[in-house]
């Protein structure tokens, strides 16, 4: 007995002076944080998308802190969330950001497009790609798979009946995932409140890109003659559009042979 006392007395002594040791280090080695960036993550939305091109709501806060991230990297807490932080950080509230969404810049949906050939493989977009090239006519034709409604943590992306995916402007942060999910680059992000979409990105020379889909942009250039505001330019066989100019008056959209043209609002 008096053997086993002694033993539990040494060991009790030795965890002591560990816990002692430990205590003093922690505190000589302590890193101090600063108290802004829990200010920042207390007002972040805390999506933890990676939107904002940073590890999580933490990593951003730290990189704003540390200045090497803007106050107004935050997508997904847009106008609001800015001004907060800029407020924390005691700099100038007074901005204004304009919302920006995925837009899906094909048309190619069923009894649209053609198929080169019938799919049978793994039903993901990025899996298809791999197969030829896609089961597309279309070299960037929307593959159907909604590989961009797994990636969407904020639910607003759906697939439609037409086997294209419907994006809900509301739900929509602008973070990008599904722009990066996508093989074929057809969704992209543009200010919400933009009138005017090219509903095309195939690279098809004329002729073989209207063989392929009814809605392809042919690169016809009438969209450019007709525009009355000039907010409409080709370059190379695309039309690229000014929305500094445009004003949704539509009759791009009524003139385009194919209606790649996608008046969203006046």
């Amino acid at each position: 007995m008096g053997l086993v006392l002694i033993s539990v007395i040494v060991l009790g002594a030795i965890g002591l002076l560990f816990g002692i040791g430990l205590a003093i280090a922690g505190e000589k080695f302590k890193v101090e944080v600063d108290p802004r960036i829990t200010e920042i993550l207390n007002v972040l939305p805390g999506a933890n998308c990676g939107a904002c091109g940073y590890p999580g709501c933490e990593g951003f806060a730290k990189a704003v802190v540390e200045g090497r991230a803007p106050y107004t990297g935050c997508v997904v807490g847009g106008e609001k969330v800015a001004k907060n932080i800029a407020k924390i950080l005691g700099v100038d509230e007074n901005i204004t950001m304009v919302k920006s969404v995925a837009f899906l810049t094909c048309q190619g949906g069923k009894g649209i497009a053609q198929e080169k050939y019938v799919y049978k493989g793994v039903d993901t977009c990025k899996t298809a790609n791999l197969v030829q090239g896609g089961y597309k006519g279309c070299p960037t034709g929307c593959l159907g798979f909604g590989d961009c409604v797994k990636a969407c943590p904020f639910d607003a992306i759906h697939m439609g009946e037409d086997g294209l995916p419907k994006i809900d402007m509301e739900k929509c942060t602008g973070c990008g995932l599904c722009v990066k999910a996508c093989p074929r680059g057809i969704l992209t992000l543009l200010p919400v409140d933009i009138p005017l979409l090219l509903g095309c990105k195939t690279e098809l020379p004329g002729p073989e890109a209207r063989r392929v889909c009814s809605k392809a942009c042919i690169g016809c250039g009438i969209c450019e003659k007709v525009c009355p505001k000039g907010a409409i330019k080709m370059d190379g066989r695309f039309p690229v559009i000014d929305y500094n100019l445009c004003d949704g008056c539509g009759i791009c959209v009524e003139k385009c042979p194919t209606k790649a043209l996608i008046l969203l609002k006046k």
